[in-house]
C-alpha cells in the first residue's frame, strides 16, 4: 500500500491518532513492534493557529517514528488551511483531515464528526487544504451521522475527487460514538467500488493480528488501523509473542520515557490511562484495590513498586 511516494508495504497496520494516547513515546514503541505508520494526537486548527504552546507540542516528530501523520481538526477554511501549512513546516509524511471524531465537545461544534452534517463545507475545506500544500493529504472519517444518513460511498467518491491520497473508514456512525460493533460492510464497499482508486483503510474493534488478517481478508481494504487495542500494548502490531517479563519492560520503559519528556507527575499521569487499560493485568483475582493503587500513584517508585508486586503475583 502506498501514500503518494509513500510505501508502507502489504497488509500494513496503522496506529489511530488518538488524544492524550498517541504521544511521542508511545508513537516510537509502536512503530518499535511493528505499526507501518503512526499518527500523533489530533491538533485543533484554530487552537495551532492562535498559537496555542500546548497544541504546537503536540507537532514534534522525530526521525525515528516516520512515515508519521498529523491530524488536524476544524470547522473553518481558512484556519485548516493556515493549519495545515503550519503543519506541513514540522515535515510530517501526511497530514490527514479530521473528519471522524465523534465527541460532543468536537462534534457540536461542527468539526470532526459534525462536519458530516455538513458535507459541503467538509469537502471545500479538503479542497483547499491540499491545494494549500505539498505533502499527500488523507482523511479519516466515519459511515455518517446516523443509520440513517450512511453517506460513505459517495463521500469517499467526493474525498477522492478533492485530491486526497488514502482514506480511513471508522465502522460506525457518529451516533453510535464507540458503542455496538463496527460495521465494515460499507467499509468493504468502498473498497469495491470501480471508481474509487485510493487506498482505502479500515478501522474499528480490531483487537488482535487475527482480527486484522480477517478484515484484510473479508473486505479487501489496503490497511486497518488499530486505535483503542493499543492501549497498555503497543506490541499489538508485533507478529512476535512476547513474554510477561518483555512486556512489563515495555510498560516500564513507557512510563520512563513520559516522564523524561515530560515531568514525574504528568509523566505519570500521561502512562497510568494504558497501565490501566493493559491485557497484561487482566483477569487477576482482587484486582480493582491494586488498580485504585495504580491509579492514584504520583512518584515513579510507588508506581515501579506496585507493577513489581503484580508481576510477582502473575509468576507464582
Amino acid at each position: 500500500m502506498k501514500i503518494g511516494n509513500i510505501d508502507l508495504g502489504e497488509r500494513p497496520l496503522l496506529l489511530a491518532p488518538m488524544e492524550d494516547v498517541t504521544d511521542i513515546g508511545f508513537r516510537l514503541l509502536c512503530k518499535r513492534y511493528g505499526a507501518a505508520m503512526v499518527y500523533t494526537e489530533f491538533v485543533s486548527a484554530e487552537a495551532l493557529v492562535r498559537n496555542v504552546n500546548s497544541t504546537v507540542k503536540k507537532l514534534t516528530i522525530s526521525d525515528e517514528e516516520r512515515p508519521v501523520g498529523i491530524q488536524i481538526y476544524g470547522r473553518d477554511v481558512a484556519a485548516m488551511v493556515e493549519a495545515a501549512r503550519i503543519v506541513e513546516e514540522a515535515h510530517p509524511d501526511v497530514i490527514d483531515l479530521n473528519f471522524g471524531c465523534p465527541v460532543k465537545k468536537v462534534a457540536s461544534k461542527g468539526a470532526g464528526a459534525g462536519m458530516l452534517q455538513n458535507i459541503p463545507l467538509l469537502l471545500e475545506i479538503t479542497r483547499e487544504v491540499v491545494k494549500a500544500v505539498n505533502v499527500p493529504v488523507t482523511v479519516k472519517t466515519r459511515l455518517g451521522w446516523n443509520s440513517e444518513q450512511l453517506i460513505i460511498t459517495e463521500l469517499a467518491e467526493q474525498l477522492q475527487d478533492c485530491g486526497i491520497q488514502a482514506l480511513t473508514i471508522h465502522g460506525r456512525t457518529r451516533a453510535q460514538m464507540y458503542t455496538g460493533e463496527a460495521d465494515w460492510t460499507l467499509i468493504g464497499e468502498v473498497k469495491r467500488n470501480p471508481r474509487i482508486h485510493i487506498p482505502i483503510i479500515g478501522n474499528g474493534d480490531i483487537r488482535s493480528l487475527a482480527e486484522a488478517d480477517t478484515a484484510f481478508e473479508r473486505y479487501g481494504v489496503d490497511g486497518v488501523m488499530i486505535g483503542r487495542a493499543t492501549f497498555g500494548c503497543p506490541w499489538i502490531f508485533s507478529r512476535r509473542e512476547l513474554t510477561l517479563e518483555e512486556k512489563i519492560s515495555v510498560l516500564k520503559e513507557q512510563l520512563r520515557i513520559n516522564v523524561e519528556r515530560i515531568d514525574e507527575y504528568r509523566g505519570i499521569l500521561h502512562t497510568r490511562r494504558h497501565l490501566a487499560a493493559s491485557p497484561v493485568f487482566k483477569g487477576i483475582p482482587n484486582f480493582r484495590q491494586t488498580r485504585i493503587a495504580m491509579l492514584r500513584a504520583t512518584k515513579v517508585e510507588e508506581l515501579l513498586s506496585i507493577i513489581d508486586s503484580i508481576t510477582n503475583q502473575l509468576q507464582i
